[in-house]
């Protein structure tokens, strides 16, 4: 099983990061505005609807305040498509975000840790926008 973990600091406070990441019926408003279109939860699973209408549905594992930890499962949708996909992010008490997923097929490593690392720039950069008074 491959395993890809990609950290980012971001300019905020951990309180902060981590409130938006626990925020998870808002991924469409406060995480990845723009990059997705809407965030439904039902019965424990969160669906992201992409601007193209390609659905994503993930498992909600685990939303642990304490820790700041948010884990999830995708069981379909994936891009690229994954036999398994499990994954949770985790904000540091220095304000770094992490990133970390486990998933298959191996041969996948490359495109999903690309994806990863623009997609941990783009969520870091509206955190931490969010994170600053508006004049």
């Amino acid at each position: 099983m491959a395993s890809v973990r990609v950290e980012c600091p971001i300019s905020a406070s951990p309180d902060h990061i981590w409130d938006v990441i626990r925020d998870v019926g808002a991924v469409h408003e406060r995480l990845l505005p723009g990059r997705v279109a809407g965030t439904e939860v039902e019965n424990g699973r969160r669906f992201l609807t992409f601007p193209d209408g390609n659905v994503v549905e993930e498992l909600i594992v685990a939303v642990d305040d304490e820790a700041r930890r948010f884990a999830y499962a995708v069981v379909a949708g994936a891009r690229p498509p994954l036999e398994h996909h499990h994954a949770s992010f985790e904000v540091t008490p220095d304000g770094t975000l992490v990133w970390t997923a486990d998933f298959l097929p191996d041969t996948a490593a490359a495109e999903v840790r690309v994806r990863m690392e623009r997609g941990l720039a783009e969520m870091a950069a509206v955190i931490a926008k969010s994170a600053r008074p508006t004049p």
